[in-house]
C-alpha cells in the first residue's frame, strides 16, 4: 500500500489518476474504483456491519432485512427480480446492506472527500481499490464468469450466474473475497454519480481489514484539509456538484445551501 499526501491540486489529481495508462489499448483506462471520505480518520465498515455493531448481529440481521426491504419495496420495484438488483437497489437506496459504494470518477471521488463543510478542519481520504488486480483472489466459478465475459467487474446477471443467492454466494470460498459490481443504471443518480459497489462473502467482513493484508491492491491519497477549498471552488466549476450527481430538487437544494453558505460558518480552524 502507498500511502500520499499531495500538497497542491495539480498534484492531487496526478496521485489519483497514477497507474491509469492501459498498453494493450494504448489508451488511458484505470482499473481503479475510488471511495472518497470526508474524514480520513473513516473505516471501510458497510453500513449493515454498523448498524449491526458487530460481525455477528450483521450476519444475522441481513436476510431480514433484505426480506422486509423486498416485501415492501415491491411497489417500487417493477421488474427487479435477481438477489443482486435487490441488494444493488436496497444500498443505492440507503438501507444498510454489505455493499460499499464506490465511483470509477476520482473527480465524484473528491467530491464526497470534501462535500460536508463540518469536515473542513481534517483531513480527508480517498481509497483507491485496483479491481483488475483482485481477478486472482476471486473463486474458480467468479474467475471463469470474469474471463468468459472479458470484464474485470461484475453485472449483476453474472454473478446470478455464480449463486442465485447470498448464502450461495458466501459458499464459493471458504476464504475472504471482494467483487466488484457495476450496477444496473436505476436512475440518473447512478449513472451520473458513475456508481459502482463491492461486497464481500461474508456480512461481517471489513473491506479494509482485508486490504491491509494484501497492500498491492490498493492505496489511500489524502485530502489535505488545508487543500479541500481550492478542491471544492474547482469541483463546483467542473459541475461536479450535488446537482448533478443527485439530479431533482433535493440535490438541488443541497448544491445551493453549500454553494452560498459563508466561508467562516465551516467548521473552526478550516
Amino acid at each position: 500500500m502507498k500511502e500520499k499526501q499531495p500538497k497542491t491540486w495539480a498534484e492531487l489529481l496526478d496521485t489519483l489518476y497514477e497507474g491509469s495508462w492501459y498498453e494493450p489499448l494504448q489508451r488511458f483506462r484505470s482499473p481503479f474504483a475510488f471511495r472518497g471520505l470526508s474524514d480520513a480518520g473513516f473505516d471501510l465498515r458497510a453500513g449493515l456491519l454498523r448498524l449491526a455493531g458487530n460481525p455477528e448481529l450483521a450476519r444475522q440481521l441481513e436476510i431480514h432485512v433484505l426480506r422486509s426491504f423486498r416485501k415492501y419495496a415491491h411497489a417500487e420495484a417493477a421488474g427487479v427480480d435477481l438477489t443482486w438488483n435487490w441488494l444493488a437497489l436496497a444500498q443505492h437506496h440507503g438501507l444498510p446492506t454489505r455493499m460499499l459504494d464506490w465511483t470509477w470518477s476520482p473527480l465524484v471521488a473528491l467530491h464526497f472527500a470534501t462535500d460536508n463543510l463540518n469536515h473542513y478542519d481534517r483531513d480527508g481520504l480517498i481509497w483507491c481499490v485496483n479491481c483488475e488486480a483482485t481477478r486472482s483472489l476471486l473463486p474458480k466459478t467468479l474467475q471463469e464468469i470474469r474471463n468468459k465475459e472479458g470484464s474485470y467487474v461484475f453485472s449483476v446477471e453474472m454473478l446470478d450466474q455464480a449463486s442465485k443467492s447470498l448464502d450461495g454466494f458466501d459458499s464459493l470460498d471458504n476464504s475472504q473475497f471482494v467483487v466488484f459490481l457495476e450496477p444496473p443504471s436505476l436512475d440518473a443518480r447512478i449513472v451520473n454519480q458513475y456508481a459502482a459497489f463491492s461486497l464481500m462473502n461474508d456480512a461481517g467482513s471489513r473491506l479494509d481489514e482485508w486490504l491491509e493484508q494484501r497492500p498491492e491492491l490498493y492505496r489511500k491519497v489524502i485530502v489535505p484539509a488545508k487543500l479541500k477549498w481550492e478542491i471544492r471552488d474547482k469541483l463546483d466549476q467542473a459541475n461536479i456538484t450535488e446537482r448533478t450527481l443527485f439530479p431533482g430538487l433535493d440535490g438541488l437544494s443541497r448544491w445551493l445551501a453549500r454553494y452560498y453558505a459563508p466561508r467562516h460558518l465551516s467548521s473552526p480552524g478550516a
